[in-house]
């Protein structure tokens, strides 16, 4: 049962995060436009293979906060400031996600995957995203820190990325790309920190009276 919960939420939770318009699922999308799918595919892979070892960076930092509850609380504090920090960036600092993603010159198979492969090393959001949805399922016992179990999941966020950027590829049309690049997603991201925030305030205040 252990296994079908750590699969299940590990494939969900990446579908989910990847869902919103950004630069990795449209630059899929706009690649398989100019370039052709399989290029779209190759770059969706590299994508992968960054957000699994993400994915298990974040798994083995849940996995200590779960063998030490002790520095729990301390780590929520940090945590707290983090969201916040980034709540900030994506409303008021980082660049405009409607900006047009500049062509690239190289756009042979094998960049293509090593460029999926660098981008999504940009995004250093998978890691603390996979600490809070690890730690907060594992508290309703939904989660499991064991071995096979941990492993599952990573693979299963690596499956769950790759099927939504598979269905951006298969399905964006140009014209419903522009059309989704009229939402600044980092207001988006802003939103998803702030709630985190929300959350995490409530329980270490919760923790305190």
């Amino acid at each position: 049962m252990s296994l079908l919960l750590n699969f299940s939420i590990g494939f969900i939770a990446a579908l989910i995060g990847v869902i919103p318009p950004g630069l990795l699922n449209m630059s899929a999308a706009k690649i398989s436009m100019t370039e052709g799918r399989k290029n779209g595919l190759l770059f969706s892979v590299g994508v992968c293979i960054t957000v699994m070892l993400q994915t298990y960076i974040g798994f083995l930092f849940s996995r200590y906060l779960d063998n030490n509850p002790e520095v729990t609380d301390l780590l929520q504090e940090v945590a707290l400031g983090i969201f916040i920090c980034i709540t900030i960036y994506f409303f008021f600092i980082a660049k405009d996600t409607r900006r047009e993603i500049p062509e690239e010159v190289h756009k042979s198979k094998t960049n293509r995957f090593f460029s999926g492969i660098l981008i999504a090393m940009l995004n250093l959001l998978p890691v603390p995203y996979w600490v809070y949805i690890s730690i907060t399922f594992a508290g309703f016992g939904w989660f499991s820190f064991g071995q096979p179990e941990l492993w599952l999941a990573v693979f299963a966020s690596g499956l769950g990325t790759f099927v939504m950027l598979w269905m951006y590829v298969q399905f964006f049309k140009r014209k419903k790309m522009k059309k989704q690049r009229k939402v600044n997603m980092n207001y988006v991201i802003g939103a998803i920190t702030a709630l985190i925030s929300i959350i995490t305030a409530y329980k270490i205040f919760e923790n305190v009276f």
